[in-house]
């Protein structure tokens, strides 16, 4: 079936039907009930961060866990975007102006719609006021960072003069291997004993455990320099590579539950956020029939 042509008088179809000449979107409506939900997100927020900050302790033992508080943290989430988005997809629909000749449906749709909208336009301010915030914050950090780096940039530089080179660096270790004696001298320099040997650990942490030549290298170092035994300082070696080992684990498993905890909170934030969207379009629909009823 073709489409129906306007005539002569502007709104009017040859079958006699009407077609509004205003816009479904009412952006004045959606304008003030995103401003009122960015308002309201951003106070919930701020109390949110508050209980939290009261709730955790740096004591151990104290405070609520790490389990209840990402689960009060996600609970806070989405009672903002219930509340938040409920409240600008409502003023929404009540704020926008009555359409007059639209069947029922069209009208719930632009209601909803419209407060679909409202908790968009929300959802970019709240995130351009954090994300500003948060730039903010960082610049200060940098400049303090600058300063500290600036004020201790010569001691830094007589720190790597006296440790020989950085021990993570694997061309020390491979140039340490070239001119490595079987019988260490007790006499060397107690600075170039401890960069080696700094060297030795690193790599050996690098690839997951130090190789035994490099460990019998070590134990003759150590029972060179103290005195002990070539068994006593074998052991002493053993205890110092597993602390090592220790050490790594501990950053690799902090580095892994940083790891959780973000991908955590970011599908909370995306359900929280899905919520907010549903209940923004039904609040918009709601306000928008009260709106109706009430002429």
């Amino acid at each position: 079936m073709d489409a129906p042509t306007l005539t002569g008088r502007p709104g009017v179809h040859q079958d006699g039907t009407m077609e509004s000449s205003a816009s479904g979107v009412a952006w004045p409506a959606i304008l003030g009930g995103a401003a009122a939900a960015s308002a309201s997100s951003l106070i919930l927020l701020a109390l949110g961060s508050g209980f939290g900050l009261a709730s955790v302790s740096p004591w151990s033992n104290s405070g609520a866990s790490l389990t209840t508080f990402t689960v009060m943290a996600a609970i806070w989430l989405i009672v903002v975007q219930w509340v938040s988005s409920g409240l600008g997809g409502y003023l929404t629909g009540r704020l926008r102006t009555k359409w007059s000749a639209l069947h029922t449906h069209e009208v719930f749709f632009r209601d909803t719609a419209n407060g679909f909208l409202s908790w968009a336009v929300a959802s970019v301010i709240v995130v351009a006021f954090l994300a500003s915030a948060a730039g903010s914050v960082m610049g200060g950090a940098t400049q303090v960072a600058a300063g500290a780096v600036s004020g201790g940039a010569q001691g830094a530089t007589q720190a790597t003069a006296q440790s020989n080179g950085n021990p993570a660096d694997p061309t020390g270790y491979l140039i340490d291997s070239l001119y490595r004696s079987d019988r260490p001298r007790p006499d060397a320099a107690d600075r170039d004993v401890r960069s080696e040997t700094a060297r030795i650990l690193a790599m050996g942490v690098r690839n997951g455990d130090v190789s035994a030549p490099d460990k019998a290298y070590l134990a003759q170092l150590v029972a060179a320099r103290t005195g002990l035994s070539q068994a006593d300082a074998a052991k002493r070696v053993d205890d110092v590579v597993a602390q090592a080992k220790a050490a790594e684990l501990k950053v690799r498993e902090a580095a892994d539950a940083a790891r959780k905890a973000s991908a955590t909170a970011a599908i909370y934030i995306g359900v929280s956020m899905l919520i907010g969207a549903f209940i923004a379009s039904v609040a918009g629909a709601l306000g928008g029939r009260q709106r109706d009823e009430y002429p």
